[in-house]
């Protein structure tokens, strides 16, 4: 009796032991099980978010283009700040202004610098490049320009002392910081003016201060009119803007110019005027293969800069965009491929609209010179505006002799 109640026992102990060594198996499974559902939930999660950052990312990246420009007080930045303003539709398309040092290193930039799509340069900067051969050979064929801009004129600051250019020669002249867009055009203007100057290299702030103090004789200034820096001094300063002579040496890469009181109130008398002469900004890209992502996402941002260009004649854009003619030719570059099938449709579609054969220019300047002769609008002495009225109504006027 004893041996079969001690043998129920240990068989009890034993299921017993059985059932918990089961229930604690069951219980590892359900932990096991219900711990790669929570490692299987949080995977999901994660590849989820990893799926819309990297839809996001290529969303971003895909849509946004680039453009390098100046100093944050240069029109150049003023003119990037209004394409981004301008163009910046979220989804297609957005503008991304960058700060640089300018036009010189903004084409080093454009050459060199991952992430950097476009930047603005100056036409004797790239002119300069392709000469010295500093960027590598054969410039021309690496750079790709979207469009002409606006002019940038050469501001020569001086003490009430000097009289003209030529009391510059062995002067000290501040020709801004080395390598510079300022340090090329100045030695270029100074070299063809016949004048040797005491070159520093300073950035504007510093240079304005030391030609206040007497420290130094004049300083350059390479800016659309009216160049920010220069907005704020007073007749009281003893500065003044020299006037520079536009000499058969500087037309191949300079055009004439003028500032005037309504630039420069604090500096020039109402009715005076200073001559000087200007540089052309340049919008430029690298030229990259048709098919490459990067040229996809400039010919993106091409098709919307020129389709929309009017919106950059009005205010609050800036003064300069009046003198931007996208149209005009860069000699010696080639244009963007996509800049060049946009205006080349542009042309057509005018001629079209007017009535124009592509292969009757004579007739068409023969039209042009009627329309003139009519409207007695002394188109010679125009200005920028009044031109582009004249062009529309000669459009009109050109549709009504066709419905004639």
């Amino acid at each position: 009796m004893r041996i079969a109640l001690a043998f129920g026992v240990c068989l009890l102990g034993g299921l017993a032991g059985t059932l918990l060594a089961a229930a604690a198996d069951t219980d590892t499974a359900k932990t096991t099980t219900a711990k790669a559902k929570i490692a299987e939930a949080i995977a999901q999660t994660e590849s989820s978010a990893q799926r819309i950052r990297e839809r996001y990312r290529a969303q971003l990246n895909d849509n946004t283009v680039t453009i390098m420009a100046g100093s944050g007080q240069g029109t150049d930045s003023a003119i990037v700040q209004d394409l981004a303003a301008v163009l910046d539709d979220g989804a297609a398309l957005r503008v991304v202004p960058m700060g640089g040092k300018g036009p010189a290193h903004n084409l080093k930039d454009v050459m060199f610098m991952r992430g950097v799509d476009m930047g603005i340069t100056q036409a004797n900067v790239l002119k300069h490049f392709a000469k010295t051969g500093e960027l590598g050979p054969n410039l021309e064929s690496q750079v790709a320009y979207i469009a002409k801009l606006f002019n940038e004129e050469m501001h020569v600051l001086v003490r009430a002392d000097i009289t003209d250019v030529a009391a510059l020669d062995g002067k000290t002249v501040n020709i801004g910081i080395e390598g510079s867009g300022a340090e090329i055009t100045a030695r270029s203007v100074f070299n063809a003016l016949g004048v040797t100057v005491q070159e520093v290299h300073l950035d504007e702030a510093a240079a304005l201060a030391k030609l206040k103090a007497g420290a130094i004789d004049a300083t350059v200034i390479i800016a659309g009119k009216p160049a920010p820096i220069l907005a704020h001094l007073e007749p009281s300063s003893g500065l003044k803007l020299l006037g520079l002579p536009y000499l058969k040496g500087l037309e191949d890469d300079y055009y004439p110019a003028a500032l005037g009181h309504d630039d420069y109130p604090q500096l020039i008398a109402d009715g005076d005027r200073v001559d000087t002469v200007a540089v052309c900004a340049v919008l430029v890209s690298f030229n990259w293969a048709r098919n490459n992502p990067r040229n996809v996402k400039i010919d993106r941002f091409v098709e919307r800069f020129f389709s929309n260009f009017d919106a950059f004649l009005a205010p609050p854009r800036h003064p300069k965009w009046r003198q931007v003619n996208f149209a005009a030719t860069l000699e010696g570059w080639q244009r963007s491929p996509a800049a060049q099938a946009w205006i080349d449709r542009a042309k057509a579609t005018v001629a079209a609209n007017a009535g124009i054969e592509e292969s009757a220019d004579d007739g068409a300047r023969a039209r042009f010179d009627t329309f003139l002769a009519q409207a007695d609008t002394g188109a010679a002495a125009a200005s920028d505006d009044e031109r582009a009225r004249l062009f529309r109504a000669f459009l009109e006027w050109s549709r009504t002799q066709n419905q004639n």
